[in-house]
């Protein structure tokens, strides 16, 4: 199986909250499984991107859809409750005529399902457009739609309103939950239920912020105005790849880790199935996706942080030379080694993986004497850029994307800057 790693972008911390719009944790959940569980091939995602389009658009219908979280939560615990064997109607009735408790504790809890239910059906699912979803997923909907319809809903609900909802009903109403129970069939409701809650959140999310759906093309790499959507205020970058390797510059506190991640998201979401932040995404379809972005030792395996980024290249590269497209981002590649070592297999590292057209890999550096080497002074590998300036000795950062190289070394102007060099070289310590 080729590589998924994509913990650095931290997407159950940061972005699935971004997307979670649900009405309950069961909901939540689902929206999890979702971003994390990757579809396997460029027809599934598409799938996943026709799915999430047919819910926007059936926004005019869904705009308002909520109701009462704790009547389904407490639905839920009651029907999850109910229980199941070979109890007749006949048995119910004697209970439920012979036992106040028993029958009003039934009868409200049924009466909240019911409504609940009738008003899910009636006011939303009902009124959808099937034909504006993938036809796997309209069977889905329709299969919500017969589970409400099995019940007699509407009998019920005017039972209710012409108080006329008597012992019958409830044995009826019991009988039917305990049969779905049993078979199964309650239990595949939920799922489709907390799904639909799930494809509806992200695609509000979606629509509410304008992401654009990703095309894919082998040719072409290209994301305008994309940004990274946790923050408050982003700016806005156009990124075009049109060779293999990038190499990405800037001083420390640029922005270079936010723009890689940025770039990495709207690979990943696409990749998901998703929309992504940007207003144009045309990318390759990638089987394998890597992200380094401030990688540290691991305690747990005892690599040290250099033999990390050592094995997350070679499992890179061993996907690339099985003839995998790979997506991958290392940030300041090989800082965990001296400058000569990291000068000459950084060297070695940017040639090697020039020579895998197709695939995308975004190395940030500091290394200043790489763009000595051919590959960079002939164009082969592209440079970039974050621009930063200095304004009365002042850095002015405006974390803008740009060709080139950026030279500026920040780090002896701000140590002068707050006069550590005259407190070190004072004789007198003070």
């Amino acid at each position: 199986m080729p590589t998924i790693n994509t913990g650095d972008l931290h997407i159950p911390e940061e972005i699935k909250p971004l997307f979670d719009l649900t009405h309950n944790n069961f909901s939540s959940l689902e929206v999890s499984n979702i971003l994390a569980q990757m579809p396997g091939s460029k027809n599934e995602v598409l799938e996943r991107q026709h799915l999430l389009k047919g819910f926007i658009a059936n926004h005019e219908i869904l705009k308002d859809y909520s109701y009462y979280r704790f009547n389904l939560t407490d639905i839920y615990a009651f029907l999850d409750n109910v229980f199941i064997g070979s109890v007749s109607a006949w048995k119910l009735k004697m209970k439920f005529m012979f036992s106040e408790k028993a029958r009003e504790q039934k009868r409200g809890k049924l009466i909240l399902m019911v409504r609940l239910f009738y008003a899910i059906n009636k006011n939303y699912l009902a009124k959808l457009d099937l034909d504006a979803f993938p036809k796997s997923y309209s069977q889905e909907l329709e299969g919500m739609k017969s589970f409400f319809m099995s019940f007699n809903l509407e009998r019920y609900e005017t039972a209710f309103n012409k108080n006329k909802f008597r012992v019958n009903h409830i044995v009826e109403l019991m009988m039917i939950v305990m049969e779905k129970t049993a078979n199964g069939e309650m239990a595949k409701f939920w799922k489709r239920w907390f799904l639909f809650e799930a494809y509806l959140s992200i695609s509000n999310y979606i629509s509410s912020k304008n992401f654009v759906f990703p095309e894919f093309d082998d040719k072409q790499f290209v994301l305008e105005n994309f940004y990274h959507p946790v923050l408050k205020n982003p700016v806005k970058n156009d990124f075009t790849a049109e060779t293999p390797v990038i190499l990405v510059t800037g001083p420390n506190m640029s922005g270079k880790s936010t723009l890689l991640k940025a770039v990495s998201l709207c690979v990943y979401l696409a990749h998901a199935g998703l929309a992504v932040p940007a207003s144009k995404a045309v990318m390759p379809f990638y089987e394998s996706i890597s992200v380094a972005i401030n990688l540290s030792d691991s305690i747990v395996s005892g690599y040290s942080h250099f033999m990390s980024e050592v094995m997350t290249l070679k499992n890179v590269l061993i996907d690339a030379r099985k003839g995998y497209k790979c997506f991958a981002v290392f940030d300041e590649l090989f800082r965990g080694t001296n400058i000569e070592d990291a000068l000459e297999i950084s060297t070695t590292t940017i040639k090697g993986l020039n020579k895998f057209p197709g695939s995308l890999f975004l190395i940030s550096t500091h290394l200043h004497q790489l763009r000595e080497i051919d590959e960079i002074r002939t164009n082969k590998v592209t440079t970039c850029s974050i621009d930063c300036m200095l304004r009365n000795e002042v850095p002015v950062f405006t974390y803008k994307l740009r060709n080139g190289w950026n030279d500026l070394k920040l780090g002896r102007v701000l140590f002068e800057k707050e006069g550590l060099d005259r407190i070190l070289n004072d004789n007198n310590g003070q």
